[in-house]
């Protein structure tokens, strides 16, 4: 009797057991999958994409779109950043100023007056230094680098105009943009979707009078070393120092970064036995 209960009590947490490991993996997954729009260097940090819709044309409007870098250390680098997304319409850009965007799309329906952009998802980059005074607005012509907010906050932004077409004339009409990207300049960034907010207001040169948008929406991004750097920089093969057998670098725990096409490129001759994976 007292074989058959200890064997059923074996039974029993045995099982526990294997359901207790299950559960831990499965909370582990989803804990990591969490924190990869998360940066450990700056937690509060994050690049907010600031669309200002100055006046209406006849058929759209034409905005101000602002990217402030409120990152405390991570600065923006040449070549600059790249800010893409997808219209929620028919949308076209006639015309930009401080910036523009990497193609033109297929304007063959428009006859005489062709739009900067026809493009379903345009992509659009900062002008360069010395680019003439006609082209300028504020902030707007270095090469897509921003310095950090702890650095100086007064350069830790960029901006650029767009007139828009074929989208509609009042807040009712008007649809914001979505599937927003940000490289600054690689991958890593991670951006929400737009979110209308109170319209912002401007104060004149002379204090004495506020003048305020049609209409304001905000998209956030935020900086994850983990969508940064999908393979980790270094990691250690499977292969025993005893065993007779070398894993080879391709079935690597973790991988070798910058080398999925290279297979094998990234063992060390020097350590035969060991033989750990170095990039």
């Amino acid at each position: 009797m007292e074989s058959l209960r200890g064997s059923v009590t074996g039974s029993i947490t045995s099982k526990l057991s294997g359901f207790t490991i299950l559960l831990l993996f499965l909370l582990s997954c989803s804990t990591f999958t969490s924190t990869e729009a998360y940066d450990a260097l700056d937690p509060n940090g994050n690049i907010t994409i600031k669309w200002d819709l100055m006046t209406w044309n006849p058929d759209g409007y034409v905005a101000v779109v602002t990217i402030f870098n409120f990152q405390q250390y991570r600065h923006i680098q040449a070549p600059g950043w790249t800010l893409g997304w997808t219209w929620a319409k028919k949308e076209v850009i006639w015309s930009m100023m401080g910036g523009q965007t990497t193609e033109q799309g297929d304007c063959s329906k428009y006859k005489g007056n062709i739009p900067h952009c026809c493009k379903k998802d345009p992509t659009v980059v900062d002008l360069l230094p010395g680019t003439p005074y006609n082209q300028q607005i504020a902030n707007c012509c270095k090469g897509g680098v921003i310095s950090s907010w702890a650095q100086d906050p007064t350069t830790a932004l960029s901006s650029f105009q767009l007139s828009v077409g074929a989208a509609g004339t009042t807040n009712k009409t008007v649809r914001v943009p979505k599937n927003f990207t940000l490289k600054a300049p690689g991958p890593g960034y991670t951006c929400g979707p737009a979110k209308v907010g109170k319209p912002t207001k401007f104060i004149t040169s002379d204090k004495r009078r506020v003048t305020q948008a049609m209409m304001t929406w905000n998209v956030t991004c935020t900086y994850s070393q983990f969508l940064a750097q999908k393979t980790p920089t270094c990691c250690v093969s499977l292969s025993s120092f005893y065993n007779e057998t070398i894993v080879s670098c391709p079935t690597c725990a973790c991988g070798c970064q910058n080398n999925g096409t290279e297979s094998g490129s990234c063992i060390n001759e020097l350590l035969p036995k060991i033989n750990p994976c170095f990039c």
